[in-house]
């Protein structure tokens, strides 16, 4: 199939779920047998839900925060990963079914270690105070546990309920979503990646409306990301070129920049850590200034706006080095 079909097919799911049809006009696989469809869980359906995003968040179908809600990003990551299938994108049937053969628990325990404290400190939230210090640690153990799970302080909390946070110390034990953990202590320092023979010819489409980032290989769909866009009038849409990758990168904070979108010699130089406004990975366009990267905060994915670039979770953004290299083509919708 050729490139330029290949956004069409998602534009196409895309605009059913924003409008919000009960069945795809035109789709190529219409609805068999009724017995078949299985509806949206409530959100009463906690631990159905649960299970669900672990499932999806493993088979690379972000379906944002996992908390056990049934959220946009866990509608459209359902839709997404039915694609694959020839399924209709409001059909629970397929996702609940192998949610329910292949994740055997929906918890897991942690036990926290002494080097987990090494990525905790204190972190000023002026940019000129940063500036100051060599990395930008998590704020606390419950923000680092948090972000390791792919979930927030809130639900982390209400899954520990006699947790005193404050006193959580090497050695305690707490239950956590049973998902692929981000490691941050694995991530190593300023790596950059090369151009792969396979993976620099794939595709990611960025839908800055709807707020997801999908990975193509021709006509089939690898992954999707929940995503914040820029502000809209930073959007530089078209198609570019994936340009380098590179780990633990260091932020240029500049003011005129962020407001602007033009450089000014009043600027400071972030360190890298989860805190960094551009978290723990960067992936530049040939568009000066412009990247897919990480973020400081996670729980806002999608639900705000950037400055210019495109943010991931960091549980997300380290995964493209493993699904699209430099060479591959992004397209910003």
């Amino acid at each position: 199939m050729a490139a330029t079909l290949i956004p069409g097919s998602l534009l196409c799911f895309l605009v059913i779920l924003a409008i919000g049809l009960t069945s795809a006009p035109g789709s190529t696989k219409p609805r068999e047998n009724e017995r078949d469809f299985v509806a949206e869980p409530e959100n009463s359906e906690t631990e159905k839900i649960l299970r669900l995003q672990i499932f999806l968040d493993e088979q690379s179908f972000g379906p944002g925060k996992i908390d056990g809600l049934m959220g946009q990003f866990t509608r459209k990551a359902v839709a997404h990963y039915n694609v694959l299938f020839g399924l209709e994108f409001n059909n629970y049937r397929k996702a609940l079914s192998e949610s329910r053969t292949l994740i055997k628990k929906n918890y897991a325990t942690y036990t926290v270690s002494e080097g987990d404290f090494k990525f905790v400190g204190t972190v000023p939230y002026e940019p000129e105070e940063q500036a100051k210090i060599n990395y930008l640690y998590y704020r606390s153990i419950q923000e680092f546990v948090a972000e390791r799970y792919h979930t927030d302080n809130y639900f982390l909390a209400r899954i520990n309920p006699a947790v005193n946070w404050e006193k959580v110390i090497a050695g305690s034990i707490l239950r956590v979503p049973n998902v692929t953990p981000f490691a941050i202590e694995d991530i190593a320092v300023n790596k950059s990646f090369p151009r792969d023979r396979k993976l620099s010819k794939r595709i990611i489409i960025v839908d800055t409306s709807q707020k997801l980032a999908a990975i193509w290989e021709k006509n089939k769909l690898i992954a999707t990301f929940p995503i914040t866009p820029g502000q809209e009038r930073f959007i530089y849409r078209g198609k570019w070129k994936m340009w380098n990758m590179i780990t633990t990168p260091i932020f240029r904070w500049d003011k005129s920049m962020l407001e602007t979108g033009k450089r000014s010699n009043e600027f400071h130089e972030l360190p890298p850590g989860p805190n960094s406004p551009i978290g723990i990975f960067w992936a530049g366009l040939n568009k000066a200034g412009i990247g897919l990267h990480g973020t400081a905060l996670p729980h806002t994915i999608g639900r705000s706006h950037s400055a210019g670039c495109i943010r991931l979770a960091n549980w997300d953004v380290i995964r493209l080095p493993s699904l699209i290299r430099p060479g591959a083509t992004v397209e910003i919708r």
